[in-house]
């Protein structure tokens, strides 16, 4: 005689058409893998394959007159890389984009603090109003952003009109070798301290406030507490506000194409330009060398800053 229990199992396997737990389980990862089966071999078709065919054809001579005959193409290894690192163009590319980075980010990470702190401790009226304004710039075309500066930063443009008024004859900013990446650096400045004024300031949000109070009552002044207690507990914030940001900058390129061409005399050329202009070219073998030394560039400072701002126990 079948007892109770064994009748509700015997039941339940009937309707789960025979399968215990191990069973239940195993179709059920078969059911996920089928519904993720299209956007897995979509994604190994648009994004792996290319991925690993740039990488191997960085190997390589491949041209534009290759197209046809692509078993003609010859393994040239690390050579490739060698050629590149001896081009002076690239090396221009690689300073000027260094150049943009390493004073770019922190003025746009000082910029975004300074203003999510005005913001977290200002009136909170405005705040809202003050938040859309500085954040505007990020989902402005960067197109539209460009012809906007280009005509700013023009020799009878407002910034030189601004500095007239204090005596100072201003520059033709963006024909001058000396001042277009300064002016490049400004543009993305301001365009880009909208996103991390808004991740600064969830940031702040989160500090506990009795926590800010005891160090008060401890006889910490404003500086002090921001300095020991503030930027401690954001440092997590400021790690991915840092990450983003470099990712960004390190692939530089919408603004010297709009603006100035990689000019003038090669003043504001960035590694994704160089790239960018040797695919154009039809040196494909070339601009896929190029772009894993921007990927490596992307890998390092990444985990550069990750070993900055990861926080201390």
């Amino acid at each position: 005689m079948t007892t109770a229990p064994a009748a509700v199992v015997t039941g339940a396997r009937r309707r789960s058409g025979g399968l215990g737990p191990a069973g239940r389980r195993r179709r059920t990862a078969v059911i996920a893998y089928a519904f993720a089966l299209p956007f897995l071999l979509s994604f190994a078709v648009f994004m792996v394959f290319p991925l690993l065919s740039s990488f191997g054809m960085s190997f390589t001579d491949f041209r534009n007159s290759d197209i046809e005959t692509p078993f003609a193409v010859a393994f040239v290894g690390i050579d490739q890389y060698v050629a590149l690192f001896q081009d002076p163009q690239f090396v221009r590319s690689m300073l000027n984009t260094a150049y943009f980075v390493a004073v770019g980010i922190p003025l746009t990470m000082i910029a975004a603090l300074a203003l999510a702190v005005a913001l977290n401790n200002g009136i909170t009226r405005f705040r809202t109003a003050f938040r859309v304004g500085f954040y505007a710039p990020v989902v402005t075309s960067i197109v539209a952003v460009a012809v906007v500066w280009r005509f700013i930063l023009q020799p009878d443009g407002l910034i030189n009109t601004a500095l007239g008024w204090v005596g100072i004859s201003g520059p033709d900013w963006l024909a001058d070798p000396a001042w277009a990446m300064p002016a490049m650096i400004l543009m993305a400045v301001w365009r880009n301290m909208g996103t991390l004024m808004i991740i600064f300031l969830a940031g702040l949000q989160t500090i506990p406030q009795d926590v800010l109070e005891a160090a008060q009552v401890d006889g910490t002044n404003a500086w002090q507490r921001f300095w020991r207690v503030t930027l401690p507990m954001l440092r997590p914030t400021l790690l991915l506000g840092a990450v983003l940001l470099s990712v960004g900058f390190l692939q530089l390129f919408e603004e010297p194409f709009v603006m100035t061409r990689g000019g003038p005399l090669d003043a504001t050329l960035s590694v994704s330009y160089f790239t960018y202009n040797e695919f154009g070219f039809g040196n494909y073998g070339t601009a896929s060398a190029a772009s894993y030394v921007l990927f490596v560039a992307i890998a390092l400072l990444s985990i550069v800053q990750f070993r900055a701002f990861r926080s201390k126990g």
